[in-house]
């Protein structure tokens, strides 16, 4: 099967593969989970952020322990296998690489724009009431020996203070940012093609499927009802793969 995916997007799913098998299956096995918290991409103002992950985060997906466990990988290159060579073949591998990247770094800027601003807000509202953040900021890094104290005068002051706690640990891993790119593209260069859709009996055509994906994704976002899901870094995605499109699409047939 292997030798019939173009080389660039063959490379991007091994890669992937190989880097969960570490991950999980010789480091994880091993109760260390030192490549998830140097590999994953931190909230750029945490103490666990380090500059290297705004790349490393695309490579990484959910630990096989966690609730969603193997799916994550296997959902995310099931998706690249499908659109990818398709791409690749019509942009060249220069452009495709582009894409790819671009998206995962559009997914990164927006999802933790959005972490900045809700983070910006539950600092504002602690301070006023005697909280002293930047001691959660120092709790926050995953190397911190001590017990975890949050000031629980109110219930209010505490459940905010948990919230930033968790914000500022909890990474965002996976492909699905750059691969939302690659979707937003395709739906953009051939928008008549139509694909098959669980639970629906008929093929969609892909222009009607990705408004409804991105407005989802965008609602579930920024109503916090994700379910543990980046939804943001998948529209940031999705925009930086239509941009692009868009721009190559006038010169498809001219340049690769």
């Amino acid at each position: 099967m292997f030798n019939n995916i173009p080389p660039i997007t063959r490379n991007l799913i091994i890669i992937n593969i190989i880097v969960y098998i570490i991950s999980n299956f010789f480091l994880y096995a091993l109760n260390n989970p030192q490549l998830y918290n140097l590999l994953s991409a931190f909230y750029p103002f945490s103490p666990n952020f380090k500059s290297w992950q705004i790349i490393t985060h695309m490579f990484m997906h959910a630990p096989l322990e966690g609730g969603v466990g193997i799916m994550h990988i296997l959902f995310n290159m099931f998706t690249l296998y499908s659109f990818g060579p398709i791409l690749e073949q019509s942009l060249g591998d220069k452009k495709y690489l582009i894409l790819y990247f671009l998206s995962g770094l559009g997914a990164f800027f927006l999802f933790n724009l959005w972490n900045f601003i809700e983070i910006q807000q539950i600092s504002n509202s602690l301070q006023p009431l005697g909280v002293d953040v930047t001691e959660i900021y120092r709790q926050a890094d995953v190397n911190y020996a001590g017990n975890i104290f949050l000031n629980n005068k109110t219930p209010e002051i505490f459940d905010l203070s948990k919230k930033l706690l968790i914000d500022l640990k909890s990474p965002m891993l996976g492909a699905s940012g750059a691969i939302f790119g690659i979707i937003a593209a395709f739906a953009t260069l051939y928008p008549e093609a139509r694909i098959g859709i669980m639970f629906i009996p008929i093929p969609v055509k892909v222009k009607y499927v990705l408004p409804v994906v991105v407005i989802g994704s965008i609602y579930l976002g920024i109503t916090g009802n994700g379910g543990g899901v980046a939804h943001l870094a998948h529209v940031g995605g999705a925009i930086v793969g239509y941009i692009l499109a868009i721009i190559w699409k006038k010169h498809l047939y001219r340049f690769n």
